[in-house]
């Protein structure tokens, strides 16, 4: 059985040296500057294959870009070298026009959250008491956690609509509560960049919807960017500002869902011939397969 990683190491190699009259302007507005990642020529090989064929891509600032693709594209190998979670093979990846090994682990922690597909262990813990977790990039494991810390976790359990559960244990929650009090995680940790690895997967359609429209809605209260790894193409086009294809390890498409919800677009990309329907209530196209 694969090891989960614990919730401690999920911040290692995961945001901002920020100046501190920036930092306090960004605690009483709770809008963060334009942030994002630039990708120079990247590519990420292993023995034998190449898994991330070289691209260059800038992910839109405060917006929620979603990664589309078959199975084994590339999407997940991106997210995690956007994570830090591993080196691309070559190439440059940015950060605010910084490297991204330029960064400590607590910058980068204050500036970029990532939230992998299997999740940490949260046994025995409350939904508070792992929400706390998030504000740990801010004053380290023997650090003092203050009024201001006590604030953030209550606000972030709010966004997420988890207050009357914040007592409970994160493993009793159903599906969307256990993925929407980890969203709060994140929220707390304040980072301007949220990297979310397939945040939908197991879950119902109500439920997916329920994670994506708060997803959505954070990143425009909060001026948040979002890079999300999703295999639903409608749930993608609905909640997404952007959109970056994937194909074998290429980028093929790239744009926003308007320009890429196209039959011989979607074609490209998944391999199987498919049609687009306008949504009967004026929302995303809907595609589907012959």
């Amino acid at each position: 059985m694969q090891r989960q990683p614990s919730v401690s190491n999920l911040f290692l190699g995961t945001a901002c040296r920020a100046r501190f009259t920036s930092w306090l302007a960004m605690q009483e507005n709770h809008i963060h500057p334009d942030t994002t990642f630039a990708l120079r020529s990247v590519a990420f090989r292993v023995p034998g294959r190449t898994l991330l064929h070289p691209l260059s891509l800038t992910f839109p600032a405060g917006k929620v870009t979603g990664l589309i693709g078959h199975n084994g594209s590339g999407k997940s190998t991106l997210l995690k070298m956007l994570g830090r979670h591993q080196p691309p093979s070559e190439g440059d990846i940015l950060l605010d026009n910084q490297p991204l090994a330029s960064w400590s682990s607590k910058a980068f922690a204050r500036k970029a959250a990532y939230l992998p597909q299997q999740l940490p262990q949260a046994e025995g813990m409350t939904v508070r008491e792992l929400v706390a977790i998030g504000r740990y990039p801010w004053h380290g494991a023997l650090g003092r956690f203050g009024v201001a810390d006590r604030e953030k976790v209550e606000e972030a359990i709010t966004l997420v609509g988890l207050k009357p559960l914040a007592h409970r244990l994160v493993d009793s929650l159903s599906g969307g509560e256990r993925q929407r009090a980890w969203i709060a995680m994140l929220v707390a940790q304040d980072s301007r960049c949220l990297l979310l690895d397939e945040p939908t997967s197991a879950l119902d359609i109500a439920h997916q919807v329920d994670v994506l429209a708060l997803v959505h809605r954070l990143s425009q209260q909060r001026g948040l960017t979002v890079v999300a790894v999703l295999h639903d193409i409608n749930m993608a086009a609905r909640y997404c500002d952007y959109l970056v294809a994937l194909r074998g390890g290429e980028m093929i498409a790239q744009g926003t869902p308007a320009e890429l919800m196209r039959s011989e677009t979607l074609e490209q990309i998944y391999g199987i011939p498919m049609g687009i329907l306008p949504h009967p209530a004026g929302a995303a196209p809907v595609s589907f397969v012959y």
